[in-house]
């Protein structure tokens, strides 16, 4: 079994929507693979995925690599991800089947309070994140992670979004009449996405079009 570091916290038709459009993304990575599969969700909302087959080891290696894993225990020096739960002056909190605080000092991510990092860097709530744990030292971002959200910031600007699928966003932008207004819409999550502006698009204003639309945090990434 593989638990997916990325969270179903929707409900309604919308939680059927997501678990749907999970279900297709697994069977897309592993349809080459003599597996079956079982999607499930724990308590705490994260998906966890059963495989069985001549396969298994290799179809979860694959997950893994593509959605992160949530462990079951964590090692001094691990890195591993977990999903951006709350922040306040302290720091930000992420969940990785428990809480894990990354204290301010810890975040490596340039000036201001974690408040204000997390809207320079256009950090929605949920949004998987690795980082180092330490144990008896400090939690901290992983390089990587860091690596990421400041090449966010250079290029084109961007819009996050939470709580809704990437096919769900697409077709949001698509309605609102902004086809021509973004490269692509990423894939950070299952229901965390980043719509990657043109050379010519204002983030805000992009933000400021689309809101009404989707019942979701936007956050916007200007370079």
């Amino acid at each position: 079994m593989v638990v997916l570091a990325t969270k179903v916290y929707v409900d309604g038709d919308a939680r059927e929507r997501a678990l749907k459009s999970l279900d297709s993304l697994v069977d897309n990575e592993l349809a080459d693979l003599d597996v079956t599969f079982d999607v499930g969700i724990r308590h705490d909302d994260f998906p966890s995925v059963t495989i069985e087959g001549e396969d298994a080891v290799v179809a979860r290696n694959v997950l893994r690599a593509e959605w992160g894993e949530i462990l079951p225990e964590l090692e001094p020096g691990t890195v591993a991800v977990g999903t951006l739960e709350s922040w306040d002056d302290d720091g930000f909190v992420l969940d990785a089947g428990r809480d894990v605080r990354i204290p301010a000092a810890e975040l490596g991510l340039g000036p201001g309070t974690p408040t204000q990092i997390r809207e320079r860097f256009g950090l929605v709530q949920h949004l998987p994140m690795q980082f180092v744990y330490g144990d008896d030292e400090p939690n901290r971002l992983a390089d990587d992670e860091r690596d990421r959200l400041y090449e966010w910031t250079r290029g084109n600007g961007r819009l996050n979004v939470n709580s809704a699928t990437r096919g769900e966003v697409r077709a949001t932008l698509n309605r609102a009449g902004h086809a021509q207004d973004y490269v692509t819409v990423e894939r950070l999550g299952l229901l965390e996405q980043s719509v990657i502006c043109t050379e010519d698009t204002d983030p805000p204003g992009l933000l400021s079009s689309i809101g009404s639309y989707l019942r979701a945090e936007l956050r916007c990434v200007v370079p």
